[in-house]
């Protein structure tokens, strides 16, 4: 599967959609989910072009797992 860059996390990390930042460095961003399942539900995407955990977890850099890791 090839990355889409116009899927809604590209989306968000690019500033084209909206998100409540709890936290944001150079390789991830940690957001309020929009429909929250429990009272605290957040997200944390890598800001890099992932297809899913497993292309991350095979294709990080070390600077790139760390900063996923720290959010």
């Amino acid at each position: 599967m090839a990355y889409d860059p116009e899927n809604i996390f590209a989306m968000i990390l690019r500033g084209e959609i909206p998100c409540d930042k709890v936290y944001e460095d150079d390789h991830a961003l940690a957001f309020r989910d929009i429909n929250p399942q429990a009272p605290v539900h957040g997200l944390v995407i890598p800001k890099g072009a992932y297809v899913d955990m497993d292309d991350f977890t095979a294709g990080a850099t070390d600077a790139e797992f760390a900063g996923l890791f720290r959010a």
